[in-house]
């Protein structure tokens, strides 16, 4: 199966595209540093889905699931922060914070089968 055609791969791309369009609603100062932020720890979590499915060892798969988990960790924590310092907003995110919570939960299980095999 090619990682275009799995379902954890089109949530992260749908994560990013949200991601790209929720920034736009930041402050214009904040167009190259929390925007900036944001958007990269958004579309690294599908590029390195997508380069550990390409991948052909278990243990660089796994190693790419894991930076792809850990730039999903960034992602949401920045989001809270631009929450918190109001410059977003509970409805632009609800779909984000959904998103976050499914690509995450995928990723988990993906980790813990690839330890398995």
């Amino acid at each position: 199966m090619h990682y275009q055609e799995t379902v954890i791969w089109s949530k992260a791309i749908r994560l990013a595209e949200r991601v790209c369009s929720v920034s736009a609603k930041l402050p214009g100062e904040e167009r190259f540093g929390v925007r900036l932020q944001l958007t990269r720890a958004a579309i690294s979590v599908a590029s390195n889905i997508a380069e550990g499915w390409a991948r052909e060892s278990k243990k660089e798969r796994r190693q790419f699931l894991s930076i792809a988990s850990g730039s999903l960790a960034e992602l949401h924590t920045q989001l809270l922060i631009c929450e918190r310092v109001g410059w977003l907003n509970e409805p632009d995110l609800s779909e984000v914070k959904a998103l976050i919570d499914q690509v995450g939960r995928m990723l988990t299980t993906l980790r813990k089968a690839a330890r398995t095999v």
